[in-house]
């Protein structure tokens, strides 16, 4: 596969002041941030999980750049297991495609635009079905993924297993998409991704019945991915880590006081986001809770504003953001927002 050029990043001089806490040395893969410790190094086995969130796995990409260089290794060399929901899914798919983060996160920058075009559907989009087309998305996975398909990461050397997570409308369930299943052998990766990534009211379900994979329980498919390291692969815990990766988290922004006031539209959103970071912050726990002796490794970072998927305009926040987890993942600063256990909870 045609390698694409480095991409050379804009700069967030605005935020770069508030988010850029510790700086890797060029040429000498070291972090700089007193009192703190370096990375862990990975073990044997390195399997990696990517949130959902549009426009927002820029973020993702960024920081698996910044991880590239520290390590002197792409992402299609480190991880050999990853699992992706939505734009984590496109992005899974190409680390096993053979796409660095560097890769990747010019692939986002200049398509963004293409995939999510401000025009008059984009505006008035209660009075479409969806906002945008699939064919530009289509066009730019297909021009990066050619015609493989999920059997192909399984059948070819070296094989790396992808667990893409997609809702059946048909069938009301989420579905698990693997290289190695037969039922998903052939289906074009093309068709995998965008089935994860076609989000209600923004993108047309795939085939009439596909929608985004996030729509169930799996917009952080980590537990997913803990249980397929290790029931599906036969990898031993003790000896594989597992990176999850979030594409941020929006600030808690509701004013509590006028909600007994709220008509019941007003319930949606506030009530459609609670639901996601509550099933987001369960898939952790879990795997915390049942695969204990894994090494995970569970990052995300705090956006100082509410950032939509399709929000082009965020882009070069969305890289100072992507600098800020990509350091967060150097110096092992894990996620501290974890959910309670009800064994847990104050009475």
């Amino acid at each position: 596969m045609k390698r694409r050029p480095t991409v050379v990043w804009p700069a967030a001089p605005h935020l770069a002041s508030l988010l850029l806490c510790a700086t890797v040395q060029p040429g000498k893969g070291s972090v700089h941030n007193s009192g703190r410790a370096l990375m862990k190094s990975f073990r044997r086995h390195v399997a990696i999980a990517i949130d959902g969130g549009g426009i927002r796995g820029l973020v993702v990409t960024r920081a698996l750049a910044v991880l590239e260089d520290y390590l002197g290794q792409t992402a299609p060399e480190i991880f050999r297991l990853a699992s992706g929901t939505s734009t984590g899914a496109i992005i899974s798919a190409g680390i096993a495609a053979g796409l660095s983060g560097a890769d990747m996160c010019d692939l986002y920058t200049r398509l963004a635009h293409i995939v999510f075009p401000q025009t008059w559907r984009s505006r008035l989009w209660l009075l479409t079905r969806h906002r945008y087309t699939s064919e530009p998305l289509a066009a730019a996975l297909h021009e990066y993924l050619g015609d493989l398909t999920m059997g192909d990461f399984w059948d070819h050397a070296p094989r790396i297993d992808v667990v893409v997570t997609t809702f059946d409308l048909l069938e009301n369930r989420t579905r698990f998409v693997k290289p190695w299943k037969p039922t998903y052998a052939k289906w074009p990766v093309t068709k995998a991704v965008l089935a994860s990534s076609a989000v209600p009211t923004y993108f047309p379900a795939v085939e009439g019945r596909y929608i985004d994979g996030g729509i169930g329980s799996y917009a952080n498919p980590c537990y997913l991915a803990a249980y397929e390291l290790k029931f599906c692969l036969g990898w031993d815990p003790l000896e594989t880590t597992l990176i999850s990766l979030g594409t941020g988290r929006e600030p808690h922004a509701l004013n509590v006081d006028k909600a007994n006031h709220w008509w019941p539209w007003q319930w949606l959103m506030p009530m459609f986001g609670a639901f996601l970071q509550c099933a987001n912050d369960q898939q952790v726990h879990l795997v915390k809770t049942f695969f204990q002796d894994l090494d995970f490794r569970r990052f995300q970072i705090d956006l100082a504003r509410p950032i939509a998927m399709d929000d082009v305009t965020a882009i070069p926040d969305l890289l100072a953001y992507g600098d800020a987890l990509g350091r967060k993942i150097l110096n092992d600063d894990v996620d501290s927002a974890m959910a309670i256990h009800p064994s847990q909870a104050p009475g």
